[in-house]
This record gives C-alpha cells, sequence and structure tokens, in this order.
C-alpha cells in the first residue's frame, strides 16, 4: 500500500477558504471491500435500489473536500435520482491517511494517469459493480463536485472506454496541474490555454475511439474554484469531442444560462451550465432533489435531475 504526502487543495483556499421527484428515503450505504488492488487506497461504497435487475446503468459519484461518500448521497439528489431512474450508485470516498481534507488527488500525477493511483482504483469500483450486479458496461456515468469534479475530468480523460458521460461540477480541467504549487493557481485564478492545447491533454492520456459526452455546471460566484475554469473546460471538451467553441442553442432555465454543443454531425457532445450567483457547490431544488448541506446550495435548479435527464436516464 502506497501512500501519497498528506495535502489540501480546495479545502485549504476554502480555509484562507437544487416535474418533482420524491425525496428519497434515508439509506444506509453498502461499503464493499476486495475491489481489486486499489492503488489508490480508496473506500468504496454503493447503493442499489431495491428490485434492481440486470442490465441497468451505474452512476459514479465523487464527492468533494471536507466530505464523504454518506455526505454526497442524499444531500445532492444522487439517491433520489437512482431510486427514480433505476441505476447502481457508486460512492468513492477519500482517506485521510491520502489527502488530510478527504479531497480526490486530481493534482497528483500518480493519480491521474491510466493505469494507476487513485484513477484505477474507481476504475476497478466500475468492474466490481459491473460483475456484481450485471449492470450495463455501456451505460456507466461519472460525476463530481469540486475536486470530485476535477477527478471526474480525470476518469473521462483515462479511461474513456469505461464512460458514457460526465458531469463536473465546479471542477477544473484535466491535468490543469500535475503538483500541489500549480494546482493553487489552477484553482484561482486559473490557466488560459487553447481549445486545442487543454485537448491535448486529454488525447495524451489514453488511445480512445469513443469519447464520452460532457456536462460543465459553474457558480458565477466561485472563488474557491475560480468561474474561469468553467471556460477553460468547455474549451478542453469541445476540443476533444471536436465541436467548436460556438454554442448551437442557448437557453434560460430557472435563471442559469443552459448551452449545448454539437459536433459535425449534429451530436450535442457537450453541454455548460452556469448558474448566476452561485457560489462554490453543486445546485439543488429541495422541490426536485437534494437537501441543502454545505457545499449543496439551493439555487432552484437540480443538477443531478438535469444531468440524469441529459444522459438519458
Amino acid at each position: 500500500m502506497t501512500f501519497r504526502p498528506v495535502v489540501s487543495v480546495i479545502a485549504l483556499l476554502a480555509a484562507v477558504l437544487s416535474s418533482p421527484v420524491p425525496r428519497a428515503e434515508a439509506v444506509s450505504l453498502e461499503e464493499v471491500t476486495g475491489f481489486g488492488s486499489n492503488p489508490g487506497n480508496l473506500r468504496m461504497f454503493r447503493y442499489v435500489p431495491p428490485g434492481l435487475g440486470a442490465g441497468r446503468p451505474v452512476v459514479v459519484a465523487l464527492h468533494g473536500c471536507t466530505q464523504s461518500a454518506a455526505a454526497y448521497d442524499d444531500e445532492p439528489g444522487w439517491v433520489a435520482m437512482a431510486q427514480r431512474a433505476g441505476f447502481a450508485l457508486v460512492l468513492p470516498q477519500q482517506q485521510s491517511a491520502n489527502n488530510a481534507s478527504a479531497c480526490f488527488n486530481w493534482f497528483e500525477a500518480g493519480d491521474t494517469a491510466r493505469g494507476g493511483g487513485e484513477a484505477l482504483s474507481i476504475k476497478q469500483m466500475v468492474d466490481r459493480t459491473v460483475g456484481d450486479l450485471g449492470s450495463d458496461a455501456g451505460r456507466v456515468f461519472v460525476t463530481g463536485l469540486s475536486a470530485g469534479g476535477a477527478m471526474t475530468a480525470v476518469m473521462l480523460a483515462t479511461y474513456p472506454e469505461v464512460f458514457a458521460g460526465g458531469a463536473v461540477v465546479a471542477g477544473l480541467p484535466y491535468r490543469c496541474a500535475t503538483s500541489l504549487i500549480q494546482a493553487f493557481s489552477c484553482q484561482n485564478p486559473g490557466v488560459d490555454l487553447t481549445p486545442r492545447q487543454w485537448g491535448d491533454k486529454v488525447r495524451a492520456a489514453a488511445t480512445a475511439t469513443h469519447r464520452p459526452k460532457v456536462s460543465i455546471w459553474h457558480g458565477t460566484a466561485d472563488y474557491t474554484v475560480a468561474y474561469r475554469n468553467f471556460n477553460e473546460s468547455m474549451e478542453q471538451w469541445t476540443d476533444v469531442n471536436s465541436a467548436d467553441q460556438v454554442a448551437d442553442a442557448t437557453e434560460t432555465v430557472n435563471g442559469a444560462t443552459h448551452k449545448t454543443y454539437a459536433d459535425a454531425t449534429g451530436t450535442t457532445v457537450v453541454e455548460t451550465w452556469s448558474i448566476p450567483g452561485m457560489g462554490h457547490g453543486q445546485p439543488i431544488d429541495p422541490d426536485q432533489c437534494g437537501v441543502p448541506a454545505p457545499y449543496i446550495l439551493d439555487v432552484n435548479l437540480c443538477a443531478a435531475d438535469r444531468i440524469t435527464r441529459s444522459w438519458g436516464l
């Protein structure tokens, strides 16, 4: 078992740093052990709705700094979505031995490359779940908040064949940083690269014949992970998915600006959601999903519901 330096990035900055859906009943998460070699030394938790049959999708949900698997199931609405849409929910959890503030190590080179570290541990959790439940391996999705959003970008880049889509919430582009020092400047004020430069970072991570569709969410008043990262992420994933950076459609939903970007075939490959005045966190609407909590923000828009719908679930 390999332990990395105990560091906190997003949490350190925070310290010097929402049709109605029935609310999910309180649930107990199942911890799964022995899911693989687990080189990233992560814990695996899982929620399987009662009566879920074989051939159903899988959603991986990655918590943010200072959070846990149990703080990222009901609160952002993922349990309610699992019950409503019928999918298995996998909730990786960071350990303090890896990061004192429970941040996934999105900025450590060894954790963000294919074939090792935390990225491989999360991929092994998907493999275990598909094997245990007979899930549909063609409908596996990943999402996360903050450091979990940054790690979502890692998973989409390093294992594109595993995921049909992903949603980065208050996160960062893949390989914005490969060290702790770089991570601080990536978060705030952010790093300005061209779409091609960002895309090249993803293309270098893994050979791919398929690229997942990507949903990007950010609050305009996010001063922990600067709002600038919203545009840089859009540039990265549009470039990777062979789309330009001019939106093909724009709409306003409950005050938020929703844009879609299509490839040459007219298929939407990237969508963005910009939430005016929202700080660092995941948007919820308790009438549709979620329970307000630290970094789980009631802004009359349920990201989990919108993301689930965009995935066709």
